[in-house]
């Protein structure tokens, strides 16, 4: 019998039931068929489309309503029956099929099983024989693929607008074969005997002898088990001849689909992932992805792949460090506790499973190494320092101050640099680095002058290269320098000093008197002067004033004269245990006196 649907918007459902023809008992609880299909006119079912009412479960208690439950996520079953879509599903294949579960007063699961299946037009499938709610399936029969023909009964070649239904046929089928997909059949099957033929890949192409047909009855077979994931559909041309050699229709094309079985496994891109998260970074931080891919049908759950985080080694400091988005792969840092001085490394076991993430279960490891920000300030071992200086050294180290870090070592974030905050306001020191970047080093940048300052207090911070990663407090140390006081050699004032005196000066004549001053106030030393450098032997020196006399006549035709000026040195040299000795420069312009008057050669002069 052909049951026909032609243009009709409507959905169509088939029950079949199977049973041993004895007689029931009055209520034997259970559902109402053992098999249910129901036919849509949509191949794309969208969220909240209404399959049908016909799930009718009785369990002998006069309950009306009952709880029902559905393998397949995509589609839910309300208490009084009725089938819905959950979450779109695409019946590209043809047809979906799965079971729904009831329980019955004792507590014993009941099942059912439903297909949905795209509805067929009637110019070109011819449906299965009919079947009787109640009555068991006992005909092998197949769906019938009619040549096309026009309205007015005549063969009609095969346009665009003319789309022949697909075959579906599920791969990996363990049953006995040759097994039956469909019959073609040719509408002048009663005018002439007619011989069927097939032809295309899998029939006389490669991969060959996968169909056949039987000539006489246009019966199709698959000879052995399909395999979608080398080749997802086929294409065949069928064939339908006259025995008398005419040719009764022209050629029909056959799509036959390879409907998806879940019989792959997700793999890994890898088996081991390497990442790196940095240390201190804010929960939601995103810094490495997974992969993984699956040979069954991206469009249906056998080849949607889920994510998972199975374990974390260590577990401290709590054992969700880390989070994995379950579409994408993409691992996200979690917790803010991320510390690499405690924790280098993590390793975790990651799950990538088919069938929306309920399926087959493939793991694979990713390393994760934790990289050092700047979480660690710089500590000084020591956070005060005395020491004593000498006064008037220029570059003089007056300390080190060595420091520690957790930071990784020789990394921007461990070295260091270092600041005099307070206490250098005259400029008197400079604080640099050391060669190894863990110690700062503190010199003069002036001699110190004990007599004006005797101490000075340096605070001094120490920082890394780079930023810290978070607020964090400065380290500081406190530097004490005491100036230590040296015997400083008397000063003269000026330092060169310039007279301008008469040659010819007699013997004890005062010259001047060069004075010299103790810059150490503190130590109440006296000052007593003598020559340092006389080469004409003209001069002496009170010891204790500074006078300057003259020893001996001077002449300016003296060699010991440049310039017609005299250069003597004068020391000054305090009383010290250590006396220190300060030198003065006199310079003596002598002025010339005329000794040798002009006389007149000739005696006599004559006037005319």
């Amino acid at each position: 019998t052909l049951r026909v649907f032609g243009k009709m918007r409507c959905l169509q459902f088939k029950v079949v039931a199977t049973g041993s023809g004895e007689d029931a008992p009055s209520c034997q609880p259970g559902f109402s068929s053992d098999r249910l299909v129901f036919q849509v006119d949509q191949e794309l079912l969208p969220a909240g489309r209404r399959v049908g009412k016909a799930v009718n479960f009785d369990d002998c208690s006069g309950h009306k309503r009952t709880v029902y439950m559905s393998d397949d996520s995509r589609f839910q079953v309300d208490t009084d029956g009725t089938i819905k879509v959950k979450r779109a599903v695409n019946l590209l294949d043809g047809h979906k099929s799965f079971s729904v579960h009831a329980w019955d007063s004792s507590g014993k699961k009941l099942t059912t099983r439903v297909t949905v299946e795209k509805e067929l037009r009637s110019h070109h499938f011819h449906d299965k024989k009919s079947i009787t709610p109640g009555q068991p399936e006992t005909s092998p029969d197949v769906p019938v693929l009619v040549f096309p023909q026009s309205s007015s009964g005549e063969r009609k070649r095969q346009k665009r607008d003319w789309i022949i239904p697909p075959i579906a046929v599920s791969e990996n089928n363990r049953g006995t074969f040759p097994q039956s997909l469909v019959k073609i059949k040719s509408n002048n099957d009663k005018e002439a005997q007619i011989i069927y033929s097939i032809t295309g890949p899998g029939v006389d192409q490669p991969p060959v002898g996968i169909f056949t047909i039987d000539k006489n009855t246009g019966r199709m077979y698959v000879n052995q088990p399909l395999d979608r994931e080398k080749i997802d559909h086929y294409t065949l041309l069928a064939h339908a001849v006259a025995a008398d050699g005419g040719r009764a229709e022209d050629p029909m094309e056959i799509v036959i689909y390879v409907i998806d079985q879940n019989d792959n496994s997700p793999e890994f891109t890898k088996d081991t992932f390497l990442g790196n998260a940095k240390e201190a970074s804010p929960p939601g931080t995103a810094f490495m992805t997974v992969t993984a891919t699956d040979e069954d049908d991206p469009n249906t759950d056998n080849g949607i792949i889920k994510y998972s985080i199975i374990s974390q080694e260590p577990k401290e400091p709590n054992p969700n460090m880390f989070m994995i988005n379950p579409v994408s792969g993409v691992i996200i840092i979690a917790s803010a506790e991320l510390d690499r001085e405690q924790h280098p490394e993590y390793t975790l076991l990651i799950g990538a499973a088919d069938m929306d993430g309920a399926g087959r279960l493939t793991t694979a490891t990713a390393v994760i190494t934790v990289t050092d920000s700047n979480d660690n300030t710089p500590q000084f071992t020591q956070v005060s320092y005395t020491v004593t200086v000498p006064e008037n050294k220029v570059d003089f180290e007056v300390v080190k101050l060595p420091v520690t870090d957790k930071d990784e070592p020789h990394t921007p974030a461990w070295n260091t640099r270092y600041t005099i905050v307070k206490g250098n306001e005259g400029g008197f020191f400079n604080v640099s680095t050391g060669p190894g970047k863990m110690e700062g080093i503190v010199r003069t940048a002036k001699g110190l002058d004990f007599e004006k300052n005797s101490k000075y207090t340096l605070l001094i911070t120490v920082e890394n290269e780079v930023p810290f990663a978070t607020r964090l407090p400065t380290a500081t140390a406190t530097v004490v320098v005491n100036v230590e006081d040296v015997n400083d050699a008397p000063i003269f004032d000026p330092p060169q000093k310039t007279i301008r005196r008469s040659e010819d000066l007699e013997i004890g004549t005062e010259l001047d008197v060069y004075k010299a001053t103790d810059p150490d106030t503190a130590r109440k030393q006296t000052v007593g002067y003598q020559l340092g450098s006389d080469p004409a032997g003209w001069l002496s020196v009170m010891k204790d004033t500074g006078l300057i006399s003259v020893k001996s006549i001077m002449k300016r035709e003296s060699p010991f004269l440049t310039g017609g000026i005299y250069k003597a040195l004068i020391l000054a040299v305090d009383n010290d245990q250590v006396p220190a000795t300060g030198t003065g420069t006199l310079f003596i312009k002598l002025q010339d006196v005329d000794e040798n008057a002009p006389t007149i050669e000739e005696r006599e002069i004559s006037i005319c």
